[in-house]
């Protein structure tokens, strides 16, 4: 699943093309109409009426969502496990047109187009962000978490760290790669409890969350499988990661610090790879 540093090169990717352009409506194809509860949280006509010539005033992202900001709404897209978002010409044919979803015209002869495989990604409107999107954590890129705001998520928590990173209440946008990758980089067990962690440490995962994300969204992001740029092309950062693999493709990953073997097990029903060496037990 697209995590911060995927869903935050999307937005870069749309933000150019996307402010001050006008939204002419939201067309879905007719055999979803009827099976369209899941994906939309209104009916299609709503959706339709509430982005219906409403200009996109800003493009952004809130932990793992695509925000577009219209004049009279806001537009959250989830992108969950297969969707994808990009731009063409109408009347412009794409090989993801095959699990086209929504298309959404727009006034300069262009569409952005939302496509999903596995129909498991979700597009919400609404009149406020707050009414669309769950409790969610503080940005880990954002000047405001400080080591001192960590330290302060991480009080009176007494849970598997590794879990916790993925809760996204606790703290917004990292998934199940980039938590593993942070770890790794801090150099702390994924199955340390989280109120084991001295003050050091805390510094030291705070300064490794940073530095993941932004190696991710410097590699514009990892298409181990479905993801991809809004240009339809690869991101890199699968080609850089420490730990994290699919042992589908790369059985034998080994730590670029120690060379030792990763191992991988399983950490709240996740796959979850670390170094035993560098990431030692307590």
């Amino acid at each position: 699943m697209p995590e911060l540093p995927e869903v935050e090169t999307v937005v870069r990717g749309l933000r150019p093309s996307l402010i001050g352009q006008t939204i002419r409506g939201a067309v879905l194809p007719a055999v979803l109409e009827q099976r369209s509860r899941r994906m939309l949280n209104v009916a299609a006509e709503e959706l339709n009426a509430a982005v219906s010539d409403q200009p996109i005033l800003a493009v952004e992202r809130r932990a793992k969502y695509i925000l577009l900001h219209l004049q009279e709404a806001v537009v959250a897209v989830h992108l969950k496990m297969t969707g994808r978002l990009y731009i063409l010409p109408t009347g412009e044919v794409a090989d993801s047109d095959r699990y086209l979803r929504i298309t959404f015209p727009l006034a300069g002869g262009q569409e952005l187009r939302f496509s999903d495989a596995r129909r498991f990604g979700r597009v919400y409107v609404g009149a406020s962000i707050d009414r669309l999107l769950p409790i969610l954590g503080p940005e880990p890129l954002d000047d405001a978490f400080t080591v001192e705001a960590l330290r302060a998520q991480l009080a009176n928590r007494h849970g598997v760290l590794k879990a916790l990173l993925l809760d996204q209440s606790f703290v917004a946008g990292i998934g199940n790669i980039y938590a593993d990758e942070s770890l790794h980089i801090a150099g702390i067990h994924p199955k340390r409890a989280a109120d084991s962690l001295s003050d050091g440490e805390i510094e030291q995962l705070h300064g490794a969350i940073r530095q993941a994300l932004n190696d991710g969204i410097k590699w514009q992001g990892a298409s181990i499988r479905w993801y991809r740029q809004v240009d339809g092309t690869k991101g890199q950062s699968q080609d850089h990661f420490r730990v994290y693999h699919d042992p589908r493709s790369e059985k034998d990953k080994r730590c670029p610090v120690c060379d030792t073997p990763i191992v991988t097990i399983r950490v709240g029903q996740r796959g979850t790879h670390f170094c035993p060496i560098c990431q030692p037990a307590l």
